[in-house]
């Protein structure tokens, strides 16, 4: 009989004592794949932590945002200047900064009305034209030839709208007062409604001129090279025209039905008409590269005492609109931003999302916001209490 070998023993003992902590083992695929999984979850852990932090450091500057009280009152006609504003307080402009601060005062005398361009203000009263730097320094004074309808203002030009209301003449200076085009016979018979300038520098100029003489209401563009030339003419129907605006070589038409867009010689972009009956624009921004984002809101929600609980952002092609969180008094775009105001809280909206954040004003438990007055070059809102006037940081 042949005897049991110990080393084989040994060997076969050692070989199932290998495959059982084989076995026990995981391969390494396995372990592979496991730390993968473990960095996975640490990366979305991190991930998850610097966007809390940076979500609640965004929630704590809305919850910083502030509000001070300005030296002026909701029925002295306060307009946006620059970085500031300024206010009619019956006898002369002021401007203050964003905060509150007066900067300079112009003595403007009774009864005047005034306009705000990119560095200069309008003033004017019967026959009297003020033209007045952004440091409060008059450039121009000097009396017209008749009475003023209305001064708008450009980079480069004023555009001085004087005569009766359908033989209106049409005078653009420069921002010294330098006569530099006029026409005197093209607007016998129309209402002239409106003027701006645009293009590199200003250096064209649109009109909008209502025929009331005819068997139909009728609204007229043109548009002008400043001391060159008429460029072109358009009729644009009975339908109320009441905002151009320049984007990127065209001008935007706003009526009470239509959205049109014409190049600088009038010339019609049919592709580009957009509907828009029902709904107003109530402000615009124009990037220096980019399409233009165009905000409006319900035409029944912009009277003068605006509730607005809806708004649409025309932005080229794309067309959207908005629900907001709550009735509000005023909304606008600032840096690719929306910002709408109730009585208690500012809402901020990314034009590109749908998502409305809302944060508190920090004004006394009594206090509402009533109406809006714009927002300034650095980021402030200004806001009514009734006649109180304040301005708000915009949250980021």
């Amino acid at each position: 009989m042949a005897k049991a070998n110990p080393n084989n023993s040994d060997q076969l003992y050692r070989s199932r004592s290998r495959n059982a902590a084989e076995a026990r083992s995981p391969s390494q695929e396995t372990v592979r794949k496991r730390q993968i999984r473990s960095w996975i979850i640490l990366v979305c852990v991190v991930l998850a932590v610097v966007l809390g932090v940076r979500f609640l450091r965004g929630y704590g500057r809305g919850k910083e945002i502030t509000l001070s009280k300005l030296p002026c009152y909701s029925n002295q006609s306060v307009t946006p200047f620059r970085d500031g504003l300024v206010y009619y307080d019956g006898m002369s402009i002021h401007h203050l900064s964003s905060g509150g601060t007066i900067r300079w005062s112009f003595p403007a005398g009774t009864d005047v009305k005034f306009s705000v361009g990119p560095t200069h203000l309008a003033v004017w009263s019967g026959k009297q034209v003020f033209l007045v730097d952004k440091n409060g320094n008059a450039t121009y004074n000097e009396a017209q030839e008749a009475d003023v309808q209305f001064v708008r203002l450009g980079e480069r030009y004023a555009a001085v709208v004087v005569g009766e209301d359908t033989e209106p003449k049409l005078i653009v200076k420069d921002l010294n007062g330098a006569q530099v085009d006029v026409e005197a016979d093209a607007y016998n018979g129309l209402l002239l409604l409106d003027t701006g300038f645009y293009g590199d520098q200003g250096q064209y100029l649109w009109t909008l001129a209502l025929d009331v003489f005819g068997t139909a209401p009728n609204t007229i563009l043109n548009t002008f090279q400043v001391g060159k030339m008429n460029t072109g003419e358009v009729s644009l129907g009975e339908d109320m025209t009441y905002k151009v605006v320049y984007e990127n070589a065209r001008l935007r038409v706003f009526t009470t039905q239509q959205v049109y867009t014409y190049d600088y010689k009038c010339v019609q972009d049919t592709n580009a008409t957009m509907l828009a009956y029902g709904w107003k624009l109530i402000d615009y921004e124009v990037p220096e590269r980019g399409r233009a984002k165009m905000l409006l809101a319900p035409t029944s929600q912009t009277s003068s005492t605006q509730v607005i609980n809806e708004l649409r952002v025309m932005e080229g092609e794309v067309d959207k609109r908005y629900t907001l969180p709550d009735d509000c008094v005023g909304a606008y775009i600032h840096n690719g931003n929306i910002y709408a105001a109730s009585g208690d809280y500012v809402y901020r909206a990314d034009a590109s999302g749908q998502r409305f954040f809302g944060y508190k004003i920090p004004a006394s438990a009594d206090e509402k916001m009533t109406a809006c007055y714009g927002i300034t070059d650095d980021g402030r809102m200004l806001l009514a209490s009734g006649e109180s006037m304040y301005s708000l940081t915009l949250p980021d």
